[in-house]
């Protein structure tokens, strides 16, 4: 009478796959699947190791960001080869068999290996980092993931996009984010001829100073720029740490500025010309 162990092992001994080179049964899978299951885990715990709060003292966002990266990959590349290894497939054969149709595929797909070199370079390098507020062809976003290929960024819309890794290496990209937390942006405003010049700027100076968002280490200046066709010209500076949502600053400044216009008399002009019409 056949015992339990021996149907499992007839059970894990049961082919499921069978070539002249290859042979695959039950039991290979299943220790296919503990290979990734464990090459998971393990990723799983690096992750919380490097991203836990006692090593954010030790490592920034962007260092512990790269070498879980690199782990990561270093792990799934070979937990790849120790399962292909473990169905019998010798990957040596196989690359040196297959050199040809390699150079075949490499012509085919340049660009995919220069965005993973891109990809390295964004890695390693300090140019771009996850968590900078970035501009690419005129959209501004985050930088949420770096990719050995594509990175990741969230626009002010919400809304996520691919980039390829080497369209932010190779193309004009602005870092909002590269020298410091704070950048310096700026409200245009233009005012009537006659109108109290003392008085538009102590009302800019007070409109910035009292925004939550706008910085107090740097103060906020404001600069008499021309005398317009219709207007006196007037630009309210300021710093903000908060770049990826300044369009809301700028916005709360612009209802701000003309409230208090009203409340001073101060009027904003609007643009006029002045028609001559010629009479026979």
């Amino acid at each position: 009478m056949i015992s339990i162990i021996d149907k499992i092992k007839n059970v894990l001994q049961y082919e499921i796959f069978n070539s002249d080179n290859i042979t695959l049964n039950i039991s290979d899978l299943i220790f296919v699947v503990i290979i990734f299951f464990l090459t998971r885990l393990v990723i799983a715990i690096i992750r919380k190791i490097f991203f836990r709060p006692a090593e954010r003292k030790k490592l920034s966002h962007s260092q512990a960001y790269t070498l879980f990266k690199v782990l990561k990959y270093f792990l799934v590349v070979a937990a790849v080869f120790i399962a292909l290894q473990s169905i019998g497939i010798n990957l040596t054969f196989f690359v040196a068999g297959s050199a040809a149709l390699f150079v075949g595929i490499g012509l085919g797909v340049q660009d995919v290996f220069k965005d993973i070199i891109a990809g390295f370079i964004l890695l390693f390098g300090k140019a771009v980092k996850v968590g900078d507020v970035i501009e690419v062809e005129g959209i501004v976003g985050r930088v949420t993931d770096i990719d050995f290929r594509v990175s990741k960024i969230v626009t002010r819309d919400d809304i996520d996009m691919l980039i390829p890794n080497t369209k932010l290496t190779n193309d004009k990209v602005i870092n909002w984010s590269f020298n410091n937390e704070m950048t310096r942006f700026k409200v245009e405003v233009g005012v009537a001829y006659g109108s109290d010049v003392k008085l538009v700027r102590n009302i800019l100076m007070k409109v910035a100073q009292e925004h939550q968002e706008i910085a107090k280490t740097k103060p906020p200046f404001v600069r008499f720029v021309d005398f317009g066709n219709s207007s006196l010209d007037f630009e309210l500076f300021f710093w903000s740490e908060n770049t990826f949502r300044i369009e809301n600053i700028l916005s709360d400044l612009r209802f701000k500025i003309d409230e208090e216009f009203r409340q001073n008399n101060v009027t904003i002009p609007f643009p006029q010309r002045d028609i001559h019409i010629r009479t026979r």
